[in-house]
């Protein structure tokens, strides 16, 4: 069994969840559920992220699997271009001023390498605040999909943002069950990703 911790993605009938695992198992189970007469609309959610997973259920089942693209797996490249492409490196412009290319140019190692480090020294330092702002952006994504017509949608949103667990709790228990605990574990893991 599949916990809401290790699902990559879930699926859901208008506010019912249908599915909540791996991308193949889930695309398996909405393509039951529409093809035995779901309610609709059937969303499909990373689970992490909160984003959209398109999927294209025509066909058969196989025909559904056969499409799936691996769950955050970019589409392939058409065609390479400069870069050092073994080492996933890709050549792109960058526009700086005059003085940031001379500090560049007197760095060891030259002017990508050391925008490299700027770079992963950045990620490093940034992560918990970057962890905190992606758990809130997938809330307000999940709630502006599935509980932008709720009564009380706007004044639970802004419970959340304000971090009033309580009433925020108060607010969302008349919504539908699946669409109410898949919103509170979003939600427990926003607010335990913020900074003290």
């Amino acid at each position: 069994m599949t916990t809401p911790d290790d699902a990559s993605c879930c699926a859901f009938d208008h506010h019912r969840l249908i599915a909540r695992g791996p991308l193949a198992e889930v695309a398996r189970a909405a393509k039951r559920a529409l093809d035995a007469g779901a309610d609709g609309p059937v969303l499909v959610f990373d689970e992490r992220s909160s984003r959209p997973i398109e999927l294209d259920f025509r066909g058969s089942p196989a025909d559904v699997l056969a499409r799936l693209a691996p769950l955050g797996a970019a589409p392939a490249p058409a065609n390479r271009g400069p870069g050092r492409p073994k080492l996933g490196v890709t050549a792109r412009e960058v526009t700086l001023l005059p003085r940031h290319w001379d500090w560049l140019a007197q760095q060891p190692g030259g002017a990508s390498a050391v925008l490299r480090r700027l770079v992963e020294q950045a990620q490093r330092g940034d992560a918990p605040k970057q962890r905190a702002r992606q758990a809130m952006e997938a809330v307000d994504r999940f709630m502006n999909a599935m509980t932008g017509d709720f009564a009380g949608h706007e004044e639970a949103s802004r419970a959340f943002y304000r971090g009033e667990r309580g009433r925020f709790t108060l607010l969302v228990e008349h919504w539908p069950a699946d669409v109410r605990d898949h919103l509170r574990r979003l939600v427990a893991r926003a607010w335990d990703e913020q900074p003290p």
